[in-house]
């Protein structure tokens, strides 16, 4: 049984693109292999400033793990601070690790262009935080010796570069780290928007997963759609609306309503309706146990402090075998 780990951090509401590009996945993963999942609030840290909105986000996280069905007598769910060895890791692996691996990191490369192309110093605003971004992420995966990770067709640079970093590691100090292979379900869309561009905070385009009922009906009917008409033919595929619905409805929904769209004969309208109340179905019970666990802060404290003293001993013994090969 392999190990597997999945980190999500606190940064924001959580969103169906979130639910369906990672939750889903992670717990689906969760009960063919060892599973450990983390909420990465030292990650956080590079844009959350308000120790209080930390808190509160992290409790956030944890609830919706186990609202949406993590078993923590099966999953290790932790904060990522409560591993100590973890940052002494990352140091451990800096000395190591090439700057060009730092430089190819998405998020910094995307800060650097946006600098660029608003004529501003290309590192403006660039905290050695978000440049290091990379080996926090390979210290996450390698300290708790992860064999799989589970990760969006996006994100598979992340576990590219820890394995680099590993080998790097390893090269310098004989074998002493594994090399994670990341698992990407391909059969996971890259979930669009309410604008059709990728769901994103960043672009405040998402649906959150555990909002009340009208908040997320105003959310799907929110969904920009093409001025055709319900009578008109449309291309199931390329209609934001149609591609979420078939993620949640079953099989045999999702096949009429598709031929439907080929055949013309139903409007957004409808098409949105549907959506919502397959989602709406979908997230009435993990919503109540949500709110439920949000008003319970000693048991997400509990689940958290089992969960950290797994992944510390995992760690520590990892953060053993690297200090002595480095020779501390």
């Amino acid at each position: 049984m392999a190990i597997s780990i999945t980190g999500t951090r606190p940064t924001g509401t959580p969103h169906l693109g979130n639910y369906l590009g990672m939750y889903r996945p992670a717990l689906a993963l969760a009960r063919e292999h060892e599973s450990l999942c983390f909420i990465a609030d030292l990650h956080a840290l590079i844009d959350v400033r308000d120790p209080d909105v930390l808190r509160a986000r992290t409790r956030e996280i944890a609830a919706v793990w186990l609202a949406c069905g993590l078993d923590p007598q099966r999953t290790v769910l932790y904060r990522q601070s409560d591993v100590p060895a973890i940052s002494d890791v990352v140091w451990l692996l800096s000395c190591v690790t090439a700057k060009g691996v730092l430089n190819r990191a998405h998020a910094y490369k995307a800060m650097v262009d946006a600098n660029r192309r608003s004529g501003r110093d290309p590192d403006a605003g660039v905290t050695a935080g978000l440049f290091d971004y990379p080996l926090l992420m390979a210290a996450d995966i390698l300290a708790i010796g992860a064999e799989i990770v589970p990760v969006g067709r996006d994100q598979r640079q992340h576990v590219e570069a820890a394995r680099e970093i590993a080998r790097a590691f390893n090269g310098a100090y004989g074998d002493v780290l594994g090399l994670p292979e990341a698992i990407v379900d391909e059969r996971v869309m890259t979930v669009p928007g309410l604008d059709g561009r990728k769901m994103s905070k960043s672009y405040d385009n998402v649906i959150a997963i555990m909002a009340e009922p009208e908040e997320l009906r105003r959310g799907v009917m929110a969904i920009v759609t093409d001025s055709r008409r319900p009578e008109d033919p449309k291309d199931p595929n390329e209609d934001t609306v149609f591609c979420l619905y078939r993620e949640l409805a079953p099989e045999n929904d999702v096949d009429a309503l598709r031929a439907r769209y080929e055949a013309g004969g139903v409007g957004y309208a409808e098409a949105k309706q549907a959506l919502f109340e397959v989602l709406e179905e979908r997230m009435r019970a993990p919503r109540a146990r949500y709110r439920e666990l949000l008003a319970d802060p000693a048991e997400l404290e509990r689940v958290l402090e089992a969960g950290a003293a797994v992944a510390r001993a995992r760690a520590d013994a990892t953060l053993k075998r690297m200090r002595a090969a480095v020779g501390l």
